[in-house]
C-alpha cells in the first residue's frame, strides 16, 4: 500500500479553512525544526497548541500533555514524532475527532495511514506544513 496525499489544491483548501493546529512533539527550543515550522505557522495567523508532556510552554502558549487535554475543536494535528510513533498518535487523533492528521516531512507510517483512512479522515504524510503553506499561498 502506498500513501496518497491530497492534491495541492485540496491542501490549499485545508490550510485556508484551518484555524487551530495542535503540534505533537513541539519543542520549546528555537533551534528545533518543530519550533521553527510552528513559529512560521503562528506568524501566518494560525493558533498553535503545543502538545508535549516534557515542556511547560512553546511560542508563548501553555503546552498540553496529550491531544485529549485540548479544549475545543482542532483543525489539524501536525506531528513531529518518529514514524514508528505515528500509529499511537493516530489512535489519539481519532479519539479527539480532529479534521486532518498531518505527519511532517520524512514521516510515514502505513498502519497509521490505513487506520485513519478507513475511519474517513484526511491524512497527509511526509510533507512540511510550512512549505505547503508557502506553495499554496503563492498560487
Amino acid at each position: 500500500m502506498t500513501i496518497e496525499n491530497p492534491s495541492r489544491e485540496e491542501i490549499k483548501s485545508i490550510l485556508k479553512k484551518a484555524k487551530r493546529i495542535a503540534v505533537v512533539g513541539l519543542s520549546s527550543n528555537p533551534e528545533r525544526t518543530s519550533y521553527q515550522v510552528s513559529a512560521a505557522m503562528q506568524k501566518a495567523g494560525y493558533e498553535i497548541i503545543p502538545v508535549n508532556p516534557t515542556i511547560d510552554e512553546a511560542l508563548g502558549v501553555k503546552a498540553v500533555s496529550s491531544l485529549k487535554d485540548i479544549k475545543g475543536h482542532v483543525d489539524i494535528v501536525n506531528v513531529f514524532r518518529r514514524s514508528e510513533q505515528l500509529f499511537d498518535v493516530a489512535k489519539e487523533f481519532a479519539d479527539i475527532d480532529a479534521d486532518v492528521f498531518w505527519a511532517q516531512q520524512g514521516l510515514v507510517n502505513e498502519d497509521a495511514y490505513q487506520f485513519l483512512k478507513e475511519k474517513g479522515y484526511t491524512v497527509i504524510m511526509d510533507r512540511c506544513i510550512k512549505v505547503e503553506h508557502a506553495l499554496t499561498r503563492a498560487q
